[in-house]
């Protein structure tokens, strides 16, 4: 069982991998790895907030958090919240808020910035369905973005070319390339909330990523905002 857990979890979460075909037969069951019960929700998170303006660190002018649909992932607090023009969504957790627990990167402090550090991204990304995913009800996170490819030419993790196919994707609203030394695959996705037990993806309950995504459109869509 663990070797199998370890390839899993090799193929997402921050490990470069190849997609599949597009005519890969969908996977919706929970994966039999998973560290926690599945389909039992957790327990409802602290750290909640009533507007997408009091998260804190961010800039209240910001366009994006006042979009039709927002998810925010804080770190620190190990939470996920929905938010619909700026506002709180309802739904199970603190308060009557859509607010969930979530676990991640075996490495969470600090930001991504190669394949395999084990960290949880941070900053602005766009997200879109994954139905074929060996993770339950996964969504994927668009990272890198073009900050995160600047970085890696200043640095040298990367090529000015491959940052380049990094920000002409981003700009089209097109998951950016995955399998570049800044790493990939990163996802929401269920399977438990009890650990850092991911390799950079963000975990919930199976039964919160269900609620999270019935209130997000059917491409899964939106931003997400991952703060430290």
């Amino acid at each position: 069982m663990v070797r199998v857990f370890s390839l899993v979890c090799l193929m997402a979460c921050g490990v470069q991998a190849s997609e599949p075909p597009s005519s890969a037969v969908p996977v919706t069951a929970p994966s039999l790895e998973a560290p926690s019960v599945s389909g039992v929700p957790a327990p409802a998170p602290s750290g909640c907030v009533d507007t997408a303006v009091q998260l804190p660190g961010v800039a209240p002018a910001e366009p994006r958090l006042s979009a039709e649909h927002l998810v925010v992932v804080r770190k620190g607090a190990r939470t996920v919240q929905l938010f619909r023009r700026g506002r709180a969504v309802a739904g199970k957790g603190l308060e009557g808020k859509a607010c969930y627990k979530v676990g991640l990167g075996f490495a969470p402090e600090g930001h991504k910035t190669r394949e395999g550090d084990g960290r949880t991204p941070e900053g602005w990304y766009r997200t879109s369905d994954k139905p074929w995913s060996s993770f339950y009800a996964a969504i994927a996170v668009h990272y890198p973005n073009a900050e995160d490819a600047a970085a890696g030419v200043k640095d040298g993790r990367i090529t000015p070319a491959v940052a380049k196919r990094i920000t002409s994707a981003v700009t089209q609203g097109h998951k950016p390339p995955q399998t570049t030394p800044l790493g990939g695959e990163l996802l929401l996705h269920g399977g438990g909330s009890s650990t850092d037990w991911t390799l950079g993806c963000v975990a919930l309950e199976d039964a919160d990523i269900d609620a999270l995504r019935a209130a997000l459109p059917d491409d899964m869509s939106v931003d997400v905002h991952i703060l430290p």
